[in-house]
């Protein structure tokens, strides 16, 4: 769970929010065969952390995943996941949220309700990196993209909740892909090849990536794109949903 206080959050009693209950996103980012990950710097603290946030007593649970990734990103439509809820006892640490707290100058109670124990349900996206604008939240310093290949350490769990997620992301990858909406609207059999391969970090054989793609039913193949050779000439596809 991380912070994005704003006037009712720094309240002692927190009223406005649902108790014990956070989000946290992992949002990944993808452009030209490169996948990364956005992460808030907290100021004078050292600490590093997922975008996250708390839900409204009056407010749907999806819509405020919505919502955060929207503060966090500028955008909006995107395909969110829930993927996991992350509440082991062993997560429950108050100094991080402290330190963040008091590096703003704000010296909260004992007993303030973000010092409690917190229960975060857990979210995933993957957008186009080059589309997103990264805007840190009130208590952070920065929000940016990193290599997710050499992350920097994070608070509390969220390096776990990052590997929940990234393993996610692989298992779902044929099912998720056109809610992804991450190629254009014709693309080559080299350009969804390219995709998986990052994202799954693995080089894969064309034929048997073919035949897999061809057998789940969801790609339209559609005339040849020439670019020079007409023997070399690869097919275009686009996914049967975006007819």
């Amino acid at each position: 769970m991380s912070a994005q206080l704003k006037t009712e959050e720094i309240k002692p009693d927190g009223n406005d929010f649902l108790p014990g209950l956070a989000i946290d996103t992992v949002i990944f980012g993808f452009h030209q065969n490169q996948l990364k990950i956005l992460l808030l710097e907290y100021r004078n603290t050292g600490l590093m952390a997922l975008p996250g946030g708390f839900i409204l007593t009056n407010e749907n649970l999806n819509d405020a995943a919505k919502r955060v990734l929207s503060e966090r990103t500028g955008l909006s439509d995107i395909y969110l996941e829930q993927f996991y809820v992350f509440g082991d006892l062993s997560r429950f640490d108050p100094a991080p949220m402290r330190a963040i707290m008091a590096a703003k100058g704000y010296a909260p109670p004992e007993n303030h309700w973000l010092l409690r124990r917190f229960i975060s349900v857990g979210y995933y996206a993957l957008v186009d990196f080059t589309k997103a604008v990264p805007i840190p939240d009130s208590l952070s310093d920065s929000c940016a993209w990193y290599d997710l290949a050499n992350l920097p350490p994070l608070m509390q769990d969220h390096q776990f909740i990052v590997q929940k997620a990234l393993d996610t992301l692989r298992t779902d990858l044929d099912r998720k892909l056109i809610g992804f909406n991450l190629l254009a609207e014709t693309f080559t059999m080299a350009d969804l090849q390219s995709l998986y391969e990052t994202i799954l970090d693995q080089k894969l054989h064309r034929s048997g990536f073919q035949r897999k793609m061809l057998s789940l039913g969801i790609l339209e193949r559609l005339d040849k794109h020439y670019s020079g050779g007409a023997h070399k000439a690869p097919f275009l596809y686009r996914f049967m949903s975006s007819k």
